[in-house]
């Protein structure tokens, strides 16, 4: 008799757990995609955030900005991650699927850093001297203050929004065809950092084990780092938004959280990732 109580009472329990599972609220889930630039900003993004609030679940991928947006117009995610602004071409699609031109936030700032291995003696490049290497044009590290030695490109592959940012707006022109495209930038600064003739671009956030390339808009203009001052004054000369967009205005959760990556502690932990806060 006692078994057959106990059995019944840890069966009421199983049943009790089960009813009180079947009517909780179901976790509310937002899924975030793009940007390999802003993959680890993302992430911590995500993992603060869901720290404090347990009912939801925020799922972070990355692949790409031009990843991201695709999936953005498919409707197989609510929020893109993107490094560069967003085409003509894509808002256009955007518009037929769902009557909108997307939502574009800017969420942070970057500068596009230019990699270095430690023991290149070259300190600084214009933007013209940039677009020359980068085209081809200029092959010799000693062309531009260097070693006599064949300069060995490392860049994105061309779903990167970082790829794409920093031709339009730096090689202005096609990519020289010896540069190896590499799948993130983290990868890009460990070729570097191997590498004592290589140089690379990518985000700030990543910079690290390679050294920084000064950058100055012309022969007669300073050179600076990206950090903090330069970028937010402007002054360093390969500085872009880092954006995420939306096919239409958040509301609910997706605006909760949204709002919170803008708000302070969401801008302090952009600052910890080693991007630049927008405000």
């Amino acid at each position: 008799m006692k078994k057959s109580t106990k059995f019944l009472s840890l069966t009421g329990v199983i049943m009790i757990a089960l009813l009180v599972f079947a009517f909780m609220p179901a976790p509310k889930k937002i899924t975030v995609k793009g940007s390999d630039t802003m993959v680890i900003l993302a992430q911590k993004w995500a993992e603060v955030y869901m720290k404090a609030h347990q009912e939801t679940v925020v799922q972070v991928t990355g692949g790409g900005s031009g990843t991201g947006i695709s999936a953005l117009i498919n409707g197989a995610t609510d929020i893109c991650n993107s490094s560069r602004p967003m085409k003509q071409s894509e808002m256009d699609k955007l518009k037929e699927r769902y009557a909108s031109m997307g939502i574009e936030i800017p969420c942070a700032k970057d500068g596009i850093t230019i990699f270095l291995n430690a023991s290149n003696p070259v300190g600084e490049l214009t933007l013209k001297q940039l677009s020359n290497i980068f085209s081809g044009k200029t092959r010799n590290w000693k062309e531009v203050g260097g070693p006599d030695q064949d300069i060995k490109l490392y860049g994105r592959e061309n779903s990167s929004g970082t790829y794409v940012f920093f031709k339009d707006n730096v090689v202005k022109t096609d990519y020289a065809a010896s540069c190896q495209t590499l799948p993130g930038t983290a990868a890009v600064v460990n070729a570097v950092a191997k590498d004592k003739y290589g140089i690379g671009y990518g985000g700030a956030a990543y910079a690290t084990g390679v050294k920084h390339c000064m950058v100055k808009k012309d022969d007669k203009s300073q050179a600076y780092v990206a950090n903090a001052e330069t970028v937010k004054s402007g002054q360093y000369p390969i500085t872009r938004f880092l954006y995420m967009y939306l096919r239409n205005r958040p509301t609910g959760e997706t605006k909760a959280y949204i709002d919170w990556i803008l708000g302070p502690e969401g801008q302090k932990l952009v600052t910890e990732i080693g991007y630049f806060p927008v405000k």
